[in-house]
């Protein structure tokens, strides 16, 4: 008897390598990337750089070290970082930001990963020897918590203008930047040319199996270097990330609006089942945010039938699920996804 496949939909981390990003990490040249001997980092990090329309590139291990080591170069102890409330950066990067990098953050509220630009204005402190200096900026597109959000390019754009005039640099979480690009249309140039510096992750809708890059000016990355190295990220044969990465960044950025249009799919079939309602809307990319709290059970007990029937999911909070669309995914399995969720859900309770 052939048991029923695992459809996963807790993110777009559980993607799997290719056999082409496989085939690459065996045929991958290798050296001491410590030394900035191995060719086949220096590829990437010369490919990312071009893509992000900046001058060169970092290979790290995480977004989170991505980020950190950002921050680190950036600045550091004593000054001040504008970000919103609801930032990767703020919720899910262990403090860092604090503990390590030494910033204090000054918190912008946001709605839906959306913040007004007239509220980073006003977060922004002037001169007086009793506040943290401001420095940097932070931005996130696409917004995690703001449901998979997609920044637009006028109202980025507008952020960093604000940033611009009161002398601040700025950093953009870009975990999933080619998502954001993808949904508006547009190349990812055309936010990261406004930046100072931009993280961004092969791991996720590109499906590499590790590793993320940070990319800015010349000096920036040779600070970034520096900090990677403090936090134990030199590696040294790092070329079997590398080979994969390149092709994550050459063919995974291709098939995202896939993601997207399953994501749509998803979402317009969860509005048709009794007791569950979408928030964080519209679906700008690959996630679908559902409040459950119409069902009247608790979301842990929701989250454990899904898994019986084959359904994996996350909880976002007390009564809310996410679901993440990604390439081991596809129609078909949100369909079935779907149908074994209105299964569950019948009646507005989950069956026993």
């Amino acid at each position: 008897m052939n048991e029923r496949r695992t459809i996963d939909l807790r993110s777009d981390t559980v993607t799997l390598p290719t056999l082409a990003m496989l085939e690459a990490i065996v045929a991958a040249p290798l050296g001491d990337d410590v030394q900035g001997e191995d060719p086949t980092v220096n590829r990437l990090e010369a490919l990312a750089a071009e893509r992000m329309g900046k001058e060169a590139a970092l290979l790290v291990t995480s977004g989170t070290m991505g980020n950190l080591v950002s921050l680190m170069a950036h600045g550091g102890h004593g000054d001040e970082v504008i970000i919103d409330t609801e930032a990767h950066i703020y919720w899910y990067e262990q403090g860092g930001l604090c503990s390590i990098a030494g910033y204090t953050p000054k918190l912008v509220p946001s709605r839906d990963g959306l913040m007004v630009p007239e509220d980073i204005e006003a977060a922004i402190r002037p001169s007086n020897p009793h506040f943290p200096v401001p420095h940097l900026l932070c931005l996130e597109n696409t917004h995690n918590r703001g449901g998979g959000r997609a920044v637009s390019p006028d109202l980025f754009a507008k952020y960093c203008d604000v940033a611009r005039r009161h002398n601040l640099r700025i950093h953009l979480d870009g975990a999933r930047i080619f998502n954001a690009a993808v949904a508006g249309g547009v190349d990812v140039t055309e936010f990261t040319r406004h930046v100072d510096s931009v993280q961004f992750c092969f791991s996720k809708g590109l499906s590499a199996p590790i590793g993320s890059a940070v990319a800015g000016d010349r000096e920036f990355v040779a600070r970034a270097r520096r900090a990677r190295k403090r936090l134990g990220g030199g590696m040294r044969q790092a070329g079997i990330v590398a080979a994969a990465c390149i092709v994550a960044l050459e063919e995974g950025p291709k098939r995202l609006h896939e993601d997207h249009a399953n994501a749509k799919l998803l979402a317009s079939l969860i509005e048709k089942i009794d007791g569950l309602k979408l928030v964080k809307t519209p679906v700008d990319t690959n996630m679908v945010f559902v409040d459950v709290s119409g069902l009247g059970v608790p979301t842990p007990r929701l989250v454990g039938e899904l898994l019986k029937r084959g359904v994996r999911v996350n909880p976002t909070g007390p009564q809310e699920l996410r679901f993440v669309t990604n390439r081991m995914v596809n129609e078909s399995d949100i369909r079935e996804a779907a149908l074994i969720l209105a299964e569950v859900t019948r009646g507005g309770r989950p069956e026993r």
